[in-house]
């Protein structure tokens, strides 16, 4: 029965959601969404999603009634397979404690012989401690998880829903929810019988589970109707997406002047226009447009006739060149601004020896009348 029912766990497809299936919204016991009230829709694989499902990333499925994915038998334990692993887990249970029985009864009667023929041999001596080794821990192990899914099946639970009763608990310790009942908790008796079957001859044997597992029975009493799990009110609150009125982020239809800038470029050069601002120096040069000179309290003597940058190294220094055009451009940069969007203003050269004809002053001839009118 052992081996039986751990073939059929292997074997057995734990349930999946058929391709054409909807929800039945005008029925009773139907799961929704907690956020929208609407049905439950799996993004993973583009279906409805039944009540009690979840999708299994190793499998990557949904499967009907999941309650966890084993290893140890590379498949998921679902709605159809979920009453061969209990029965797996009784007959592990039951074997191994035959098993303990017999070789603790084989050393106490080694330990208080009453004739030759009952003294263990040395090798006989060295099995029965390999049997302790192997029996021992895996009835520790596999009796506490047994007895842990026998409590899940007489409260018609699994160990996914387990895990959302305890948050549903802690939550009602705390004050912030009021007690919900479990919505698929139908008594002990009739717990059983729907993964085990009505009959209880039959719950030792290999049977099928009741039912199609895209719906389930629902407790009698209002807290059924309600969506389980319960959402904490706290993280509505705190995640409520409120969305203002204006496009823009500022009450005058603008950018918000609070806000920094998220680049590290730009970051450093309001740091560094706000600390120039505070000395009485102008941020900007004096070809930009948003320049002001003196009158309001800005010096003009910061401009990028600068001393060339000095950089350290191992043997010396070394001195770079300044090469305005470089300058320019990653000062735009700096300012975000697109490049070529201001004119580089070159001034003209001095015309003090030349005349506007482009004549020397002493070539320029002189203002009598006779001049006049050749000129």
């Amino acid at each position: 029965m052992l081996l039986w029912n751990y073939i059929l766990c292997i074997r057995t497809d734990p349930g999946h959601v058929p391709d054409n299936w909807a929800p039945d919204t005008h029925a009773e016991g139907y799961e929704v969404k907690k956020l929208t009230g609407k049905p439950r829709y799996c993004r993973m694989c583009e279906k409805p999603k039944p009540p009690r499902a979840h999708h299994c990333r190793s499998c990557k499925r949904c499967v009907l009634r999941m309650d966890h994915h084993c290893p140890w038998i590379n498949n998921c334990v679902g709605h159809f397979n979920y009453g061969h692993f209990i029965r797996f887990l009784f007959y592990v249970d039951l074997a191994c404690s035959y098993h303990l029985a017999m070789i603790s009864t084989r050393l106490y009667k080694s330990l208080t012989p009453q004739s030759w023929h009952e003294m263990p041999s040395h090798i006989e001596l060295v099995f029965l401690v390999l049997n302790y080794v192997a029996c021992v821990p895996v009835l520790m192990l596999v009796g506490g998880f047994s007895l842990y899914h026998f409590y899940l099946l007489g409260g018609n639970c699994t160990t996914i829903e387990g895990w959302e009763k305890d948050k549903v608990a802690t939550m009602v310790r705390r004050g912030k929810i009021r007690a919900i009942k479990f919505p698929y908790n139908l008594g002990f008796r009739r717990n059983i019988e729907a993964v085990l079957g009505p009959n209880i001859w039959l719950w030792c044997c290999p049977t099928r589970t009741p039912g199609t597992g895209l719906k389930y029975q629902l407790a009698d009493g209002d807290d059924a109707e309600m969506p389980w799990p319960p959402q904490d009110p706290d993280l509505n609150t705190q995640n409520k997406l409120m969305l203002p009125d204006s496009p823009w982020t500022y009450d005058n239809e603008s950018v918000n002047p609070l806000l920094q800038p998220s680049n590290s470029q730009l970051r450093e050069a309001a740091v560094r226009r706000r600390r120039s601002r505070q000395q009485g120096v102008s941020a900007v040069a004096p070809y930009h447009p948003d320049y002001k000179g003196e009158e309001d309290g800005y010096s003009s003597s910061t401009s990028f006739d600068e001393q060339p940058r000095i950089r350290r190294g191992s043997e010396g220094y070394e001195v770079r060149p300044v090469n305005r055009e470089e300058m320019l451009q990653q000062y735009v940069h700096v300012l975000d601004e697109e490049p070529g969007k201001y004119i580089r203003y070159i001034p003209e050269p001095d015309t003090d020896s030349e005349s506007e004809d482009g004549l020397p002053f002493s070539q320029y001839p002189t203002d009598t009348p006779n001049s006049t009118q050749s000129r």
